[in-house]
């Protein structure tokens, strides 16, 4: 038995006063000794009752990886990780781990949990540097032959990449329809570079092309193709679409100017860098005091993004602390980088000059002992108000899948616009199947990958059904 040891090795970050100033990555990883000192932490449990693996939507084996890790052999972790996920990079960086694997790990019951995510980012990063992943990425391309059939995918978004390198492994040839200019999905428009730098991700990218995966890009299925004209070119269509349409607040002063949501504002930053104006093209002026109303990882982003343009920046959230549902790492970060918080605080009005919001003004609320089903204290109103000055806003409560892809196509919804799947997620059109945001409403990035994993499964077998009758 492992001698249990409860204080996780802490990874590297970069100091405060230097990461502000830039959209570089804030944590820096381990190194190779630390790895090796984190993984010694782990118990071992057995591969069927190991309660990470249970936690881990993508079902890694994760005692496996980490044993090979302690073992210094990274080679062999790396093809561990790949048999369930082959964005490691990725989920590493941007999983919420403390609510999955790592909520589950049985060293944090009585301790820290063993940090399963860094590790999972070491290995995918150790193995890139040092040319391991190529000599995997070699033997992956022999066996992906395309031979077994072709699929359409519908979104370059974490569930249809997933979906399309787990069918391209598969024996199948695999093409992605994506809407923007450039692939990633959230990946690409909603995740600052300092959680996960744009080169990290168009690698990863670069792998699914390696693998046979063909992207295309500027093609919005709905509009510049339809669901029917895919189903007439290909076996079967995965939809990935995601959840990309911003909820807004209705109420007096929505239409000033400078009042973002969250998805425009992130993408404006993210993909079209308007941080770095003129060199691009896109500008984006925020002024002195900037106001991001939300409390969950999208808000983090917006807040830590309009901090590094120059802005003093407040969080403002209608609950209290304990309810705040951003991960626990970005809320230390952006309090570490000087963002504000204000608690329970409802906005009510946009106050405005000239065209452009001046202000917010929120109504105090205060919090009942009776929770709501998700939890949360319910709170009410208290009729006491106070005006925040603000220069620019941005909105960052929640998303909602786009109806474009299920306007006139026989594809059923739920009440809230998302795609009613049955339990293989096939939809109400036969061959076609969907997964992430797009069934689940707005959800995590490792949640909709186990939608494109158990997705490709499930298109496998329905192909093979169709050929085999």
């Amino acid at each position: 038995m492992p001698k249990l040891i409860k204080e996780r090795v802490s990874t590297p970050e970069r100091p405060v006063e230097e990461r502000t100033k830039d959209f570089g990555e804030v944590n820096l990883g381990y190194t190779f000794e630390l790895a090796v000192k984190e993984a010694e932490r782990c118990l071992q449990c057995p591969e069927n009752y190991a309660p990470c693996i249970k936690g881990c939507p993508v079902h890694i084996n994760i005692p496996g990886f980490i044993a090979k890790i302690k073992e210094g052999d990274i080679e062999s972790a790396l093809r561990i990780i790949w048999n369930d996920n082959t964005l490691p990079a990725i989920t590493g960086r941007v999983c919420p781990q403390e609510d999955q694997c790592e909520g589950a790990c049985v060293v944090g019951k009585v301790g820290q949990a063993v940090n399963i995510g860094k590790l999972e980012r070491f290995v995918a990063d150790y193995a890139r540097k040092h040319g391991i992943e190529e000599e995997l990425l070699c033997e992956f391309e022999e066996k992906c032959s395309g031979a077994l059939g072709n699929v359409a995918v519908v979104g370059a978004g974490p569930a249809g990449l997933t979906c399309a390198g787990e069918l391209a492994k598969m024996g199948y040839s695999v093409t992605i329809y994506e809407a923007l200019h450039k692939p990633g999905g959230v990946l690409i428009y909603g995740i600052p570079e300092f959680r996960l730098p744009k080169e990290i991700l168009n690698h990863e990218l670069a792998k699914l092309n390696r693998l046979g995966v063909r992207i295309l890009t500027d093609h919005v299925v709905g509009k510049t193709v339809t669901i029917e004209e895919l189903l007439e070119e290909y076996d079967a269509v995965f939809i990935g679409t995601g959840a990309g349409t911003p909820k807004l607040l209705n109420i007096p002063g929505i239409l000033l100017d400078r009042i973002y949501s969250a998805n425009e504002f992130l993408t404006r930053i993210n993909l079209m860098k308007a941080y770095a104006f003129p060199n691009y093209d896109t500008p984006i002026a925020i002024g002195k005091r900037v106001v991001v109303i939300g409390a969950g990882n999208t808000a983090m982003d917006a807040a830590r993004s309009a901090l590094r343009l120059g802005a003093e920046v407040i969080i403002a959230y209608r609950r209290g602390e304990e309810d705040v549902s951003a991960r626990e790492e970005e809320v230390v970060h952006a309090k570490e980088e000087g963002v504000k918080f204000m608690y329970f605080v409802q906005p009510v009005e946009f106050l405005g000059e000239n065209g452009k919001v001046k202000a917010v003004r929120f109504e105090k609320m205060e919090p009942l002992e009776e929770k709501d089903h998700k939890g949360k204290r319910k709170i009410r109103p208290t009729g006491e108000y106070v005006t925040v000055e603000a220069d620019t806003v941005i909105i960052a409560i929640g998303l909602e899948p786009n109806k474009i892809i299920s306007d006139g196509t026989g594809l059923k919804t739920n009440p809230d616009g998302t795609l009613v799947v049955d339990e293989n997620l096939m939809t109400s059109i036969l061959g076609v199947f969907a997964g992430g945001d797009a069934i689940r409403g707005e959800a995590t990035v490792i949640l909709a990958m186990g939608d494109g994993k158990r997705a490709a499964k499930a298109i496998d077998e329905y192909i093979r059904t169709k050929m085999s009758s």
